[in-house]
């Protein structure tokens, strides 16, 4: 096993296509980064809504009229404004005016429990809220406990043209609760009208290491906790991940289904694809099953999803539809197997397309990607390699002593995209941004992983999820793995579970390919393809079929549901 000091190497900048070592990032705020694609490219689609377009001059136009409400209303700078929308015109222009008056946008899902919206209005200390009215009642239970004083009620009918609003208003009858209108609870339009009279100044010329963004850890094994992101952190991330992904730019188009809430659909999806002047198809009910169609519909270019996502779409018969304009996939958000990888690049060929998945990594403590698959040259397992002026170290867990090449350990990223800290919480953003004897701050991610010679990067799992059995060291994620290649296997997800000698063992939990009955046949040709392909001291205790795997709102396997089974 070769050692080596990792800390001034950077191997894989070999691997960058037409990608500088260093890039120069924007030093405004994120709306003052958008502007320059609007100078760019004003005539240019900037989003896709239900058929209807808006050209980037138009979109701007539209942050400016709701960056004025904003101030007719009272919101001044450094307030903080909460965002509880899906992915439609109203939410992705609200939260460009936020930053346009100088607010701090905190981004909420709108399927979130009343209680999680009620502790996320008051650790962000959010004075005023934007909301679906789907789900308004469970806001109006809760806004009392809260500093809330202004609600605006948004709609997903809010931008679309006449007949497809009466269609909209028509299939949700009965589900849109009744809203009592006052002075301080007003519907989008009303809001709208408020900016129209007022002649103040509007615009606040924020810094590059302002606050800007509030997002919440996805919590799939812990409680979600508020990360504080800046300008700087955001612009780096879309200058980055545009210069990464190659096919990115004007002409191009990608299918923003990723919520708005989550790191990877906001940073990724949104705030990359229009700085680099891509027109956008906004998706706010986005269903697995219409994966395909919506990509064949739209022409669809570039798309970002989690695995499960790409999961569904291997369900999916096209029949005459092909996938021919599309050019780059990107799977993030969570761990994405080899075999996953290669099934789905098969069927992408299939369909008529020359796109191979790209296998990206990140977190929302780092503005949601850090490392990517170089184009055309894919290491089974591995999660690619390092945007620009992005140091990735891996060191002994528990301390800063940096290990070998291929040694495992944890994973710790030093760059422009990590983030400011956790909001009141001291404790959590000392332990996760710690100095090092370098000099530097890095993060420290939870996630086990390795470093190869060429620098390229490989996820093993969470600290958290590792399995102590009898002394061992085990991977859920490598077990998975192996589980996943067995021919009958769709998906499988592996836990910890108590055992009164080994501390914990393995169990294992499989959805089936469609076709395949769960059987004792099927189950001991799966124990005894892991009995061949996995050590003695890691083979799985208990098996367990399921019909599909608890999710949590963005798509990720939900561990904790499981260990409570």
């Amino acid at each position: 096993m070769k050692k080596s000091k990792l800390r001034n190497s950077t191997p894989w900048v070999k691997y960058y296509k037409d990608v500088s070592k260093h890039l120069k990032y924007s030093e405004s705020s994120m709306v003052g980064y958008l502007l320059e694609a609007v100078s760019k490219y004003p005539e240019d689609v900037a989003y896709e809504f239900y058929g209807s377009t808006c050209t980037y001059r138009t979109f701007y136009e539209q942050i400016r009229e709701t960056a004025r409400s904003l101030k007719a209303q009272g919101v001044k700078e450094n307030d903080k404004v909460t965002i509880c929308m899906p992915n439609t015109p109203s939410a992705v222009i609200m939260f460009y005016a936020v930053n346009m008056v100088g607010a701090i946008a905190c981004m909420v899902h709108p399927l979130s429990a009343e209680n999680e919206i009620e502790l996320y209005l008051n650790e962000s200390e959010s004075n005023f809220l934007f909301v679906l009215d789907l789900v308004y009642e469970k806001v109006r239970k809760i806004v009392d406990n809260t500093n809330v004083n202004k609600i605006v009620v948004g709609s997903v009918g809010d931008n679309l043209k006449n007949i497809k609003k009466f269609i909209y208003k028509f299939r949700s009858r009965g589900e849109t609760p009744k809203i009592e209108h006052t002075d301080d609870i007003m519907t989008w339009r009303e809001f709208l009208n408020f900016g129209y009279d007022y002649d103040g100044e509007f615009v606040c010329l924020r810094k590059a290491q302002d606050p800007a963004v509030i997002l919440y850890s996805g919590g799939t094994s812990g409680s979600p906790k508020g990360i504080m992101l800046s300008n700087y952190n955001f612009n780096a991330l879309a200058l980055a991940s545009h210069k990464m992904i190659e096919q990115s730019g004007p002409g191009e188009s990608i299918l923003a289904i990723l919520p708005i809430f989550h790191g990877f659909g906001l940073g990724v999806c949104i705030h990359t694809t229009l700085c680099c002047g891509m027109r956008v198809v906004l998706v706010p009910n986005f269903s697995p099953k219409e994966f395909g169609k919506l990509l064949c519909k739209h022409k669809i270019s570039i798309v970002c999803a989690v695995p499960s996502l790409f999961e569904s779409l291997l369900k999916m018969k096209l029949g005459k539809k092909d996938l021919s304009y599309l050019k780059c996939a990107i799977s993030g958000g969570d761990f994405m197997s080899s075999d996953l990888k290669h099934k789905v690049d098969k069927y992408f060929k299939e369909h008529g397309s020359s796109a191979e998945v790209r296998v990206g990594y990140g977190l929302t403590e780092a503005s949601a990607a850090t490392c990517a698959t170089p184009t055309g040259e894919y290491r089974d397992n591995s999660i690619g390699i390092p945007f620009p002026d992005t140091r990735y170290k891996i060191v002994k867990i528990g301390t800063h002593e940096e290990v070998g090449y291929n040694v495992d350990g944890e994973i710790c990223i030093n760059g422009p995209t990590v983030m400011l800290g956790y909001i009141n919480n001291i404790e959590e953003t000392i332990h996760a941004l710690q100095k090092h004897e370098d000099g530097k701050v890095w993060l420290h991610t939870g996630d086990v992983g390795c470093i190869d010679e060429d620098g390229f990067v490989y996820f093993k799992q969470r600290v958290k999820r590792m399995i102590i059995s009898n002394g061992y060291n085990l991977y859920p994620s490598y077990i998975e793995t192996v589980i996943n290649s067995h021919p009958d296997v769709f998906t499988c997800t592996v836990i910890g579970i108590p055992h009164p000698k080994k501390v914990q063992v393995a169990k294992v939990f499989i959805v089936l390919n469609d076709g395949v009955k769960p059987s004792k046949e099927v189950m001991n040709s799966i124990k005894s393809y892991c009995e061949e392909n996995l050590a003695k001291y890691s083979l799985p205790s208990e098996y367990e079929f399921l019909d599909s795997l608890p999710k949590t709102l963005v798509g990720k396997v939900a561990y904790t549901k499981l260990e409570k089974k």
